[in-house]
């Protein structure tokens, strides 16, 4: 197989506008993801594809590859036209401000389709056991519920599953933004009309679900530090 990793940057980004050009010691946070997913050498290529010429700029500038995109509402999308005449058949897709990936959990997802015989498994993603309530409760953190056998039944940015057994203990999980996507599958979910769960909680994982498609989620101990607010990115400088 031939694996690529895309990473989708956009300039405005609602909640934190101009993140992913702010500074994290002597780089840019996009520049820093950028040269950590090449570092780990697992891909054939690594690229950014944005919208942005700010963006763009960075990443040529620093010797990477950067791919041009129109606007789009998910991250996806976005690396779904990216992909579109790139030969592949994997593409992991990295977010820009998750900067301190690291090799394990992005093997862990190539290790899935590996073992995907059948070829069923469109998308697999990460996620990690919340314990603090505070977390379980914010809304920023998407949680995600399986089955027995790891396949995703929801996401949600409420709590999930609602606790109303309190006398049975139960796990909660959150979805950690990194996917890996069969190429084909990717095309097609970018040609696919949102519905009203995916419109409803701004997941885009959740338009897979609604089509039927089936999501691994594998559950990983690596804690990053996501920037989506200006707090988060002082928490990224001194881990730096």
């Amino acid at each position: 197989m031939k694996i690529i990793a895309v990473i989708p940057a956009r300039y405005e980004a609602s909640r934190f506008p101009a993140k992913l050009m702010q500074m994290l010691g002597e780089k840019t946070v996009i520049t820093t993801t950028y040269q950590n997913v090449v570092e780990t050498g697992l891909f054939d290529e690594v690229f950014v594809a944005t919208d942005s010429e700010i963006i763009f700029d960075e990443i040529v500038q620093n010797g990477g590859k950067a791919v041009m995109t129109g606007q789009h509402e998910t991250g996806s999308d976005r690396i779904a036209e990216a992909v579109q005449n790139i030969d592949c058949d994997i593409v992991i897709n990295v977010q820009g401000d998750e900067p301190f990936l690291k090799l394990e959990p992005l093997q862990q997802l190539i290790e899935v389709f590996n073992n995907d015989d059948n070829q069923e498994i469109s998308l697999a993603s990460l996620k990690i056991k919340l314990t603090e309530k505070e977390e379980i409760e914010n809304p920023n953190n998407v949680k995600v519920i399986t089955d027995n056998n790891g396949f995703a039944l929801y996401f949600s940015r409420s709590v999930i599953p609602f606790h109303r057994e309190i006398s049975y203990h139960v796990d909660y999980f959150k979805h950690i933004g990194v996917y890996a996507f069969r190429k084909h599958a990717l095309i097609q979910f970018s040609k696919l009309e949102m519905k009203p769960l995916e419109i409803s909680e701004k997941i885009e994982c959740i338009r897979y679900l609604e089509y039927g498609m089936k999501i691994k989620l594998i559950e990983t101990n690596f804690i990053g530090v996501g920037i989506d607010t200006p707090e988060d990115l002082e928490k990224a400088r001194k881990l730096i």
